[in-house]
């Protein structure tokens, strides 16, 4: 039960922090309070501060409806971006510095897919259509906290709610039940809340009717928190993956490439990468990964290297000998080849979490490679072969191709007078 004194009186306090005194903020604060408005800093701001976390994102709300804002902020010569006007969102930018301000709003119609909304001066109404307690702060210009929903109590012990009824607040909006999972994953403490829970349970057949847009970068950022498969063993208990990822198969390999990732290893370029991570949570092939990609709407560049990372050209290992592991860098790239090594690694500690400490160092060998590789080209190409008498077509490529295979094989050597001969010798061969 939230008292009345919490919903009308500050109950918590944000102590001072560069994001909320910085000459940015205040500039953004003055303008937009000059006509007496009351501004206060909403959502993931106020719950960072209030969990001693780096904050990043500053967002605003105002009674002040969109058109007056601009008017603010254009008066105080602040550049003023509509960036969801329909909403009434617009984006504040001050010097490298962006503040996304949002007139207070009630929702009029809901589908599960958006909203609409209609604006209001009531800080209460604009709290109730938030989605979880956490979430629905709110504090002020000097840092006194309004907590609505009991949010700072959830907070301090790990309890991801949903504001009111839970099944109330995933109808309005699906897409709620994944963002409960990244919270959780980032804030919560077990157990998970159970009304949580079973409202995820009864609406996961409703994640399809979401865009693969949405779907996709709510993924990535569940697939980033410090302990994804955890929260996948959860998503699959309760059905979640059977209408959005049917592919995902054991977590093993996903927790062991958190591990590696975060904890085990310390490489500048060994850093979480949620792409890497779905990868690790897949058990598929290249046509499964396609599906995948297909769905969750990936870039080309995307799909292609889930396709690889999903399904690996070459094997990659300490087992692997050093050619072969050159070829493979040369053609997939260092960066790749880093993917599918740390992806092997996971997949044998997934089976033997102890490993001898000489392969373990054999694995660090191998990311050691990748960061040291220097590409190289065949020193030949298609108008030498043009040159030697072959005509354009199919043949020039045949030919390249068998040069390139010899190159490889004794380690990139050969310069361009060798390949050049190794030509000569397949022409007259052929």
């Amino acid at each position: 039960m939230v008292s009345v004194y919490a919903i009308s009186s500050p109950t918590g306090k944000i102590s001072p922090q560069p994001w909320l005194t910085a000459p940015e903020t205040r500039t953004i604060i003055e303008a937009l309070t000059a006509d007496g408005a009351e501004v206060r800093f909403v959502g993931g701001c106020v719950r960072d501060a209030m969990a001693r976390r780096p904050v990043t994102d500053v967002d605003i709300g105002t009674p002040d409806k969109p058109e007056t804002v601009i008017g603010l902020l254009e008066k105080a010569g602040i550049k003023a971006v509509p960036t969801g006007i329909e909403h009434g969102t617009v984006t504040a930018v001050v010097g490298d510095r962006k503040f996304e301000i949002t007139t207070l709003r009630r929702d009029v119609e809901t589908d599960g897919r958006r909203a609409k909304v209609a604006f209001t001066d009531d800080w209460m109404i604009d709290s109730e259509r938030r989605d979880l307690t956490i979430n629905a702060l709110s504090a002020t210009p000097d840092g006194d906290v309004y907590d609505p929903h009991d949010g700072i109590s959830d907070l301090a012990y790990g309890n991801i709610r949903f504001v009111g009824l839970a099944a109330d607040r995933i109808e309005e909006d699906v897409l709620r039940l994944l963002r409960f999972f990244r919270f959780y994953g980032l804030f919560g403490q077990p157990p998970p809340d159970a009304d949580a829970m079973a409202a995820c349970r009864n609406h996961a057949d409703k994640l399809p009717g979401l865009s693969g847009e949405r779907i996709r970068d709510e993924m990535f950022k569940i697939l980033l928190v410090p302990e994804p498969a955890e929260i996948a063993v959860l998503m699959r208990g309760l059905g979640i993956f059977d209408h959005i990822l049917p592919e995902a198969g054991d977590v093993g390999s996903l927790r062991m490439i958190g591990w590696l990732e975060t904890r085990a290893i310390k490489i500048d370029s060994v850093v979480p990468d949620p792409l890497r991570r779905l990868a690790a949570l897949l058990d598929t092939d290249a046509e499964g990964a396609a599906a995948v990609a297909g769905r969750l709407k990936l870039s080309n560049r995307q799909a292609w290297r889930l396709s690889v990372l999903a399904a690996p050209p070459a094997d990659i290992g300490p087992d692997a000998d050093a050619p072969s592991v050159n070829r493979t860098l040369r053609r997939l790239g260092p960066d790749t080849v880093r993917d599918l090594t740390l992806l092997a690694w996971a997949g044998e500690l997934s089976v033997t979490p102890r490993l001898p400490a000489g392969r373990t160092q054999a694995w660090i060998g191998l990311l050691d490679t990748c960061d040291g590789w220097q590409g190289v080209v065949l020193p030949i190409g298609g108008e030498d072969v043009i040159a030697l008498g072959v005509a354009e077509g199919p043949r020039v490529g045949e030919l390249l191709a068998r040069v390139e295979d010899w190159w490889e094989d004794g380690d990139y050597a050969a310069g361009r007078d060798d390949c050049l001969e190794k030509m000569k010798s397949l022409l007259r061969k052929n």
